[in-house]
């Protein structure tokens, strides 16, 4: 069952604002102001990545915040550590992303000690998840809810460019905690879609939030005319 904060939810958009390090976006004021305006246009909460970034965006908005803290850019680096979990609900988040697939997690905490230590600080945890095994072994540890953030990013391959939306309902059909699709959703019907394959809620980010790929989209299809 959904907690209070992912209640809110429901059949709704998440915006996820996040920008890469050294993209002219990364400042906690910059991605405030497009949390602010991702609000103003309905959406029902907001993703966001670092603690200071957390900070800003939960003080410049009244829905809730999912709250991650990436380390590092391969395997495991989505909230991989309870310290990192810590420092996430401190920032304000109200429910906690972390990665809970089934690589190896050198130097870091279970998942399972993850999910723990946010329950014991009164907030709620989103695995994120790239199979089906992995979302039903992240509910069993506790997760209030699994998104298919990772699908197509832990096998080696590039990731495809269409949003997993079988997988959305393959873990739709099998858990009875709230699924959230999340992942290369670029288009408004690809959203509603995900809705109609079972999903809680839909996540999108830089379809919405990232000005530098979206203007490169439209200079890659310039260059092949």
């Amino acid at each position: 069952m959904a907690g209070v904060s992912l209640e809110a939810f429901r059949g709704g958009l998440v915006v996820s604002c996040q920008a890469f390090p050294g993209d002219p976006m990364d400042e906690p004021d910059v991605l405030a102001r497009f949390s602010r305006c991702a609000v103003a246009g309905g959406a029902v909460g907001i993703r966001a990545e670092n603690p200071r970034n957390v900070a800003a965006i939960r003080a410049a908005i009244d829905v809730p915040v999912i709250g991650l803290w990436k380390v590092g850019h391969a395997g495991v680096y989505i909230t991989p550590g309870v310290e990192h979990a810590r420092a996430v609900v401190a920032a304000g988040a109200d429910v906690v992303a972390a990665d809970a697939t089934a690589r190896r997690r050198p130097g870091h905490a279970s998942f399972a000690e993850i999910v723990a230590t946010v329950h014991g600080m009164g907030r709620e945890v989103l695995a994120d998840v790239a199979t089906v095994e992995e979302g039903i072994a992240a509910a069993a540890a506790g997760a209030d809810a699994v998104s298919t953030t990772l699908a197509g990013y832990t096998d080696g391959w590039a990731a495809p460019g269409e949003p997993d939306l079988a997988l959305v309902a393959d873990l739709a059909s099998k858990l009875d905690v709230p699924v959230v699709a999340e992942g290369r959703i670029a288009e408004p019907e690809q959203a509603r879609l995900a809705l109609a394959a079972g999903a809680y809620c839909v996540v999108v980010g830089a379809a919405i939030t990232r000005p530098t790929w979206l203007t490169a989209r439209f200079v890659r299809a310039l260059e092949r005319t």
